[in-house]
Protein backbone atom coordinates (compact mmCIF):
# COMPACT_ATOMS: atom_id res chain seq x y z
CA UNK A 1 0.00 0.00 0.00
CA UNK A 2 1.21 3.71 -1.03
CA UNK A 3 1.78 5.56 1.95
CA UNK A 4 1.04 9.58 1.17
CA UNK A 5 3.01 12.55 2.99
CA UNK A 6 0.09 14.44 2.44
CA UNK A 7 2.12 17.45 4.69
CA UNK A 8 4.60 17.39 1.95
CA UNK A 9 1.80 17.21 -0.76
CA UNK A 10 0.23 20.34 0.76
CA UNK A 11 3.76 21.81 1.04
CA UNK A 12 4.56 21.36 -2.69
CA UNK A 13 1.31 22.47 -3.85
CA UNK A 14 1.80 25.99 -1.43
CA UNK A 15 4.57 26.62 -3.12
CA UNK A 16 3.45 26.09 -6.49
CA UNK A 17 0.74 27.86 -7.12
CA UNK A 18 2.17 31.13 -6.65
CA UNK A 19 5.11 30.16 -8.44
CA UNK A 20 2.92 28.64 -11.49
CA UNK A 21 0.55 31.70 -11.37
CA UNK A 22 4.04 33.70 -11.96
CA UNK A 23 5.12 31.44 -14.91
CA UNK A 24 1.96 31.82 -16.83
CA UNK A 25 2.50 35.87 -16.23
CA UNK A 26 5.25 35.60 -17.80
CA UNK A 27 4.80 33.51 -20.89
CA UNK A 28 1.92 36.34 -21.29
CA UNK A 29 4.32 39.04 -20.65
CA UNK A 30 7.02 37.47 -22.85
CA UNK A 31 4.25 36.63 -26.07
CA UNK A 32 3.54 40.80 -25.44
CA UNK A 33 7.02 41.66 -25.88
CA UNK A 34 7.98 39.56 -28.41
CA UNK A 35 4.65 40.22 -30.61
CA UNK A 36 5.78 43.93 -30.23
CA UNK A 37 8.84 43.60 -31.12
CA UNK A 38 11.19 43.17 -34.13
CA UNK A 39 13.34 40.55 -32.43
CA UNK A 40 10.74 38.11 -30.94
CA UNK A 41 12.96 35.37 -31.22
CA UNK A 42 15.31 36.85 -28.39
CA UNK A 43 12.28 37.65 -26.11
CA UNK A 44 10.48 33.84 -26.16
CA UNK A 45 14.15 32.80 -25.79
CA UNK A 46 15.10 34.81 -22.81
CA UNK A 47 11.51 34.42 -21.18
CA UNK A 48 11.29 31.11 -21.66
CA UNK A 49 14.52 30.46 -20.10
CA UNK A 50 13.37 32.71 -16.85
CA UNK A 51 10.30 30.99 -16.77
CA UNK A 52 11.86 27.45 -16.46
CA UNK A 53 14.39 28.10 -14.56
CA UNK A 54 12.80 29.57 -11.67
CA UNK A 55 9.86 26.80 -12.36
CA UNK A 56 12.26 24.00 -11.79
CA UNK A 57 14.98 25.53 -9.16
CA UNK A 58 11.80 26.37 -6.74
CA UNK A 59 10.19 22.73 -7.62
CA UNK A 60 13.94 21.23 -6.78
CA UNK A 61 14.05 23.21 -3.27
CA UNK A 62 10.73 22.30 -2.30
CA UNK A 63 11.54 18.57 -2.99
CA UNK A 64 14.74 19.08 -1.13
CA UNK A 65 13.23 21.03 1.82
CA UNK A 66 10.50 18.37 2.61
CA UNK A 67 12.32 15.67 1.77
CA UNK A 68 10.54 13.59 0.25
CA UNK A 69 9.44 12.73 -3.36
CA UNK A 70 5.68 13.65 -2.24
CA UNK A 71 6.36 17.39 -2.49
CA UNK A 72 7.31 17.26 -5.93
CA UNK A 73 3.36 15.68 -6.74
CA UNK A 74 1.70 18.63 -5.15
CA UNK A 75 3.87 21.54 -7.08
CA UNK A 76 3.24 19.27 -10.60
CA UNK A 77 -0.75 19.55 -9.47
CA UNK A 78 -0.58 23.12 -8.85
CA UNK A 79 1.07 23.75 -11.94
CA UNK A 80 -1.58 21.69 -14.00
CA UNK A 81 -4.39 23.64 -11.90
CA UNK A 82 -2.52 27.11 -12.67
CA UNK A 83 -2.27 25.95 -16.52
CA UNK A 84 -6.01 25.06 -16.49
CA UNK A 85 -7.26 28.59 -15.06
CA UNK A 86 -4.32 30.24 -17.55
CA UNK A 87 -6.26 28.50 -20.73
CA UNK A 88 -10.01 28.94 -19.47
CA UNK A 89 -9.07 32.57 -18.85
CA UNK A 90 -7.74 32.94 -21.76
CA UNK A 91 -10.28 31.93 -23.77
CA UNK A 92 -12.85 33.79 -21.97
CA UNK A 93 -11.29 37.03 -22.41
CA UNK A 94 -10.29 36.42 -26.27
CA UNK A 95 -11.74 39.15 -28.38
CA UNK A 96 -13.79 37.92 -31.24
CA UNK A 97 -11.86 37.86 -34.40
CA UNK A 98 -14.12 38.40 -37.15
CA UNK A 99 -14.55 42.44 -38.01
CA UNK A 100 -17.51 43.52 -39.03
CA UNK A 101 -18.33 43.86 -42.74
CA UNK A 102 -18.55 46.33 -44.41
CA UNK A 103 -21.87 47.34 -45.90
CA UNK A 104 -23.90 44.71 -44.58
Amino acid sequence: MIIVDWPAVLLGFSFGLPVSALFFIGLAWGMRRALGSDRPGLWLMASSFCRIAVLLGVGFLVTAYADSNWAIAGYALAFFLARLVAVLWARISKAPTTAPQEGA
